[in-house]
């Protein structure tokens, strides 16, 4: 690995008044990142009405995710060879022009097309915006900062099913896009003056545009085959095993991308790093486990316990509330605990044990106690996020503090498209259940054969476990290295002196 240590640029030292400034303009970017995937939910329906084609409703969605996903890597590349300022207001802006066209979109399909362009200014918003914190902030004092980039979350989350709800049904569901042009002018004015103070990491380099197209065309088929299999083509038809093998194609030609280029996209050494490579894996698993509950918990709630569609979106709370309740502690727990990993691994432990529970009363535990279980799984998940992101960024070199938030917010995002597929093809595909899933004609008749139900998501609780259970092991193999606290000790920490 390489040991040098850089030293900054120039620059007068960032006073408190900088420092939050500089925070709440880039909260406001992962607002906007964060609220665009969840506002435009509700509104679907309305859109697809409003638009006459409701058969291609989810390429809304699915092209907005394609692209966040594809060019997450790139913006932390571009981050570190350029500077962190003109790569997130670049960002914002195309963010913002996508969401103009977005409103003023006539037909469903240049509504996705503008969708995929703000995709392409959001996906790197949310990586961007930890790089900056940690730009700021060292390690040791960065666990308390990963807290409020959990609570946007939660606002988004909660806040967009209700906004995109009223606005599609009490004004034009344009509105939803439109509001992202205050929000985006707040963020650019917020950022524009106050990141010329940030320290200056940055190197020339070489972007590796052929290792870019690769992992690019990589994740759009394999996400394309996720999105289609089971809904659009059987899971072993032609379309979708060939996308797969498209894809790991693709992935192969990334992989040897990486080992003969002379500046690959991602540096070898970030992926050999043992706490990038396994702390990564581990938020993965946590992460993309938990998209996958907060998609299919919904219908549990419909299907089983017999919730109303507006009811079951409230039943989601404990779930959301309690991963920032769990993060606010573990980022705490980081600037006063040495070994900072047993803090997630006990919560981790914790958290099987509680969808352990889920999964023996499946269909036979009232609603009181099922969202005090969800509690109590999502506080202890919740432990894990601060903790992977600040022990990522603490074991790498400055210059490559973009480069790796972004792969790590990467393979997260593929690691919850993975989930929410193998959870999609237990309920819709029947996988446990005999071969018999849930048909989305027997749930628009209200025909749900109420034990098939609970026979499956028996089998998504334990699905759930395992990937916890992934997550914890991946953890404990990850080094735990001192957090660094200033220039001298940040040598030690990453060179292992």
């Amino acid at each position: 690995m390489d040991h040098r240590v850089e030293t900054a640029a120039p620059a007068a030292p960032l006073s408190e008044a900088d420092i939050r400034t500089i925070f709440y303009g880039i909260m406001v970017a992962m607002f906007l990142a964060a609220l665009d995937q969840t506002i435009v939910a509700t509104a679907m329906p309305t859109i697809g009405r409003e638009l006459n084609d409701v058969a291609h409703l989810p390429w809304v969605v699915t092209a907005y995710l394609l692209a966040a996903t594809a060019v997450t890597p790139l913006y932390g590349k571009l981050a570190d060879i350029h500077g962190r300022r003109i790569v997130l207001l670049s960002g914002i802006v195309l963010f913002v022009l996508g969401s103009v066209a977005c409103a003023l979109a006539p037909t469903l399909w240049l509504l996705v097309v503008a969708r995929f362009v703000q995709g392409l200014g959001g996906g790197g918003l949310i990586a961007l915006a930890q790089t900056i914190i940690a730009d700021m902030v060292p390690p040791r004092e960065r666990g308390k900062y990963q807290v409020y980039i959990a609570s946007v979350f939660m606002a988004s989350s909660l806040l967009g099913p209700v906004l995109g709800g009223f606005i599609a049904e009490k004004l034009h569901w344009s509105v939803i896009f439109w509001i992202n042009l205050p929000l985006g002018l707040a963020a650019y004015l917020m950022t524009f003056g106050a990141l010329k103070r940030l320290p200056r990491y940055e190197r020339p380099h070489r972007l590796d545009l052929l290792g870019a197209v690769l992992i690019t065309s990589a994740t759009v088929t394999l996400l394309l085959a996720l999105s289609w299999g089971g809904t659009h083509y059987p899971w072993g038809s032609a379309p979708i095993l060939g996308l797969v093998a498209l894809s790991t194609l693709l992935w192969l030609g990334f992989a040897w991308r990486l080992r003969s280029a002379q500046e690959p996209l991602i540096p070898l050494d970030v992926l050999a790093n043992p706490v990038v490579r396994w702390g990564t894996v581990a938020a993965g698993f946590g992460m993309g486990t938990f998209i996958g509950l907060t998609i299919y918990l919904p219908l549990y709630f419909e299907t089983v316990l017999g919730l109303s569609a507006a009811s079951s979106g409230l039943g989601l709370l404990p779930l959301t509330c309690g991963t920032v309740i769990g993060a606010t502690a573990s980022g705490r727990a980081l600037t006063r605990i040495k070994h900072y990993k047993r803090v997630p691994m006990a919560g981790l432990t914790v958290a099987i044990l509680g969808v352990a529970g889920l999964a023996v009363f499946s269909g036979r535990m009232p609603l009181l106690p099922f969202a005090m279980l969800l509690t109590l799984i999502s506080l202890g998940l919740g432990t894990l996020l601060p903790v992977a992101t600040v022990a990522i960024q603490n074991a790498v070199l400055q210059h490559q503090l973009g480069t790796a938030t972004a792969v790590a917010n990467f393979f997260r995002q593929i690691g919850g498209a993975l989930i929410v597929a193998v959870f999609g093809a237990i309920v819709l595909g029947g996988i446990g259940g005999g071969g018999a899933g849930l048909s989305p004609e027997s749930l628009r008749l209200g025909t749900v054969d109420r034990e098939l139900m609970i026979q499956l998501f028996r089998y998504v609780f334990c699905a759930t476990g395992m990937g916890f259970a992934a997550a914890l092991y991946c953890l404990g193999r990850m080094t735990e290295l001192p957090l660094r606290g200033r220039s001298v000790e940040a040598a030690q920490a990453v060179s292992g002196e």
